[in-house]
């Protein structure tokens, strides 16, 4: 058999549900304008712990966004991916008819699936035992649910899996997605991630002591943990050559991924592994460092994690390194949705030509060297070509996806 061509993809609807904004304009305005979205914790009783702020989606209403899912039956986790993708198809101006009609599915990433919904249900077992259980929780319990949801909601028949590979769960998403289109394996698929704040993930990250003092503040100088946050990210991916018959907004093309697992330590990145992360993203998508404009961070602001990402840099990319910023500064740490906002933020600065920024930067840690540029504050008006988003997670599990302007 005659081997299909490989196709070009292209990304062409956004959808974010996120802290600083519902809907990717409101998103891209607020990222570029260095906007915080975190408060007090809202979504359980933080009381018992020192820090009792999180990075939350207010006044999300699912019915709002929703056409087909009951939000009754489903978990907030899987809600806020079906939003997000509701928004990114909108977004994209594809018929609906036709994505229905395609090969067409969803791959989202997550860390802790449906958390929020499992710690009603451990109340519901200490207080009133198994058959105590209210079974509509239990239906909304597993996390392929997530999945599940955006299928169910745009009438998808194609592929629905939930990556559960944490923090680089959505850039894992983003790459699994990009290599189906590629292959000729589907046609259009959505890719990004979903999680909700609760308080198992708040006081794990606790009990690591990696909890921020107050606000993240990732790369400066008194950097101390980070906030949990929530949200819904998910990106449309479409081959170039149906993306330009149908006239559509190109927002970025894909260019390549890589993914590697180190196993080195549980909680500490290796700054060697990430480095050849990121030199195997390279060789993908066709790139050399010298033409990278730009570097989402992970930036989960740690100490470790902060200085390991820049050390692994520098293996990279030597004395010149791009700018690089964390959008954690703003949206907290939204874990399986966060390289998902990453991949957004990269995109809109393709489209709109600026860095985005890392907010409540103070002092950049000078620890970390020279010339380390962290957009600090606001965002800055930049020509970008070619952008790298980070991605890392527990066990060593680091994605590294390359996006670039369509041309």
């Amino acid at each position: 058999m005659p081997e299909t061509p490989v196709r070009r993809v292209v990304i062409t609807g956004l959808g974010a549900v996120s802290p600083v904004g519902i809907g990717v304009k409101d998103f891209a305005d607020a990222v570029r304008a260095g906007r915080v979205g975190i408060g007090p914790v809202r979504s359980f009783d933080a009381t018992p712990f020192p820090s009792r702020k999180a990075a939350e989606v207010a006044g999300f209403e699912p019915a709002a966004v929703l056409r087909n899912l009951d939000p009754d039956r489903w978990g907030r986790s899987a809600l806020l991916a079906a939003a997000a993708s509701r928004l990114a198809v909108e977004d994209s101006g594809i018929d609906a008819r036709e994505l229905r009609a395609g090969r067409s599915g969803s791959i989202m990433g997550t860390t802790s699936g449906e958390s929020a919904v499992a710690q009603s249900l451990g109340g519901q077992w200490v207080t009133q035992g198994l058959k105590g259980l209210e079974p509509r929780l239990v239906g909304q319990m597993p996390a392929g649910q997530i999945a599940g949801a955006v299928n169910a909601e745009l009438g998808l028949s194609g592929d629905a899996q939930t990556i559960p590979t944490a923090c680089s769960a959505s850039n894992y998403a983003l790459g699994y997605a990009f290599d189906m289109v590629r292959s000729g394996e589907a046609d259009l698929m959505l890719a990004g991630g979903a999680d909700s704040v609760n308080r198992l993930t708040h006081a794990g990250f606790y009990a690591l002591g990696a909890m921020a003092k107050d606000l993240p503040q990732p790369f400066d100088a008194g950097r101390s943990g980070i906030v949990t946050g929530e949200g819904g990210a998910a990106l449309l991916l479409e081959p170039l050559d149906h993306a330009l018959a149908r006239g559509a907004r190109i927002y970025a093309e894909v260019l390549g991924y890589a993914a590697n697992c180190d196993a080195a330590h549980m909680v500490h990145p290796d700054a060697t592994s990430i480095a050849a992360c990121i030199r195997a993203a390279h060789r993908d998508a066709g790139v050399t460092p010298e033409q990278i404009d730009y570097i989402c961070a992970h930036g989960t602001g740690t100490p470790t994690n902060d200085s390991t990402e820049i050390r692994a840099v520098r293996q990279v990319f030597g004395d010149r390194l791009p700018p690089i910023s964390s959008i954690k500064s703003m949206l907290g740490h939204t874990m399986g949705a966060a390289s998902g906002f990453g991949a957004i933020a990269c995109c809109t600065a393709l489209e709109q030509d600026f860095l985005p920024p890392t907010a409540n930067l103070v002092e950049t840690d000078p620890e970390l060297g020279p010339g380390v540029d962290c957009v600090p504050g606001r965002g800055r008006d930049a020509r970008v070509d070619i952008v790298q988003n980070h991605g890392f997670a527990f066990g060593g599990n680091n994605v590294i996806t390359i996006l670039g302007r369509y041309s």
